[in-house]
């Protein structure tokens, strides 16, 4: 009881003092307790900043690394390269088709003119005609190929390609009915006709035909056009509608005339006439 009075008064006496006292030590050890933890974050913040900045000198350095030894991570394909040309042509045909394919066309179609006028003369060398008259290169006649092949045929036959998936797939054929199909209506049906005489009304406009002249020539050449044109251009095109996008299948029509014309050039004899008229009988 006594012991419970001197507690008490000196409590009252020195409670002042001893609120004061336990304060600050609250204070203080909450401060120091907050104050070890913030070195604690800090030093953890530091030490993570350290780790990161030699992982991203890691990545400079093989960056670095790899570019003075020529194999950039970040580039798995070559400015100039046959990839990048072909990726380059694929965004082309996908932005601009018909401007694409225009190009394309003006660019192959004259080089299988050069083709028709070369072939010839290198395999007829020893023929009288060809001797006496010397090397001889028409270049009108490869402008109305490129003008032609650029103008005329390569915008009207992406419309053809496109018109003949449509009716393909509206058709429902698949399988091997695909190809089947498409080659049955492109050679008998409708643009074998269609595109073999626009090339022969074309050519004798550019020549400065008459309407009658044209009319004339086409009835001459049109049948054996399309004789010479089945015997060789069926297989090619089976496979062309077989294994082929659509987007690409003018292109190979167009390569494969190089061929086609290289070797038209070497069975029928090298007269000018015959051989424009013969030249380019592609679809």
């Amino acid at each position: 009881m006594g012991s419970s009075v001197l507690i008490r008064r000196g409590l009252t006496t020195g409670g002042s003092v001893f609120t004061m006292t336990l304060t600050s030590w609250f204070v203080d050890g909450a401060t120091t307790r907050f104050a070890s933890k913030v070195m604690k974050t800090s030093s953890e913040r530091l030490s993570f900043y350290n780790q990161s900045s030699v992982t991203q000198s890691s990545r400079i350095s093989f960056s670095t690394k790899s570019n003075q030894s020529g194999n950039s991570p970040t580039s798995s394909v070559t400015k100039g390269s046959p990839i990048a040309f072909v990726a380059w042509y694929e965004r082309q045909l996908v932005r601009a088709p018909i401007v694409t394919k225009s190009i394309t066309g003006s660019i192959l179609w004259g080089v299988g003119d050069i083709v028709a006028q070369i072939i010839p003369q290198v395999v007829f060398a020893d023929r009288e005609e060809n001797c006496s008259a010397g090397f001889l290169f028409d270049y009108r006649r490869t402008g109305r190929a490129v003008a032609f092949g650029g103008f005329l045929h390569a915008p009207t036959s992406h419309l053809h390609f496109n018109f003949l998936e449509k009716i393909t797939v509206h058709a429902g054929f698949s399988g091997l009915g695909i190809p089947i199909f498409k080659t049955i209506m492109e050679q008998f049906v409708y643009w074998s006709w269609i595109s073999n005489s626009m090339y022969h009304a074309a050519m004798g406009a550019m020549q400065g035909m008459s309407v009658r002249e044209i009319q004339d020539r086409i009835k001459e050449v049109l049948w054996d056009t399309q004789k010479a044109q089945w015997a060789f251009w069926i297989p090619v095109q089976l496979l062309n509608f077989k294994f082929v996008p659509v987007r690409h299948q003018l292109n190979v029509v167009l390569l494969t005339s190089i061929v086609w014309t290289a070797l038209l050039s070497m069975w029928y004899p090298p007269v000018e006439e015959d051989s424009e008229k013969l030249s380019t009988l592609d679809k």
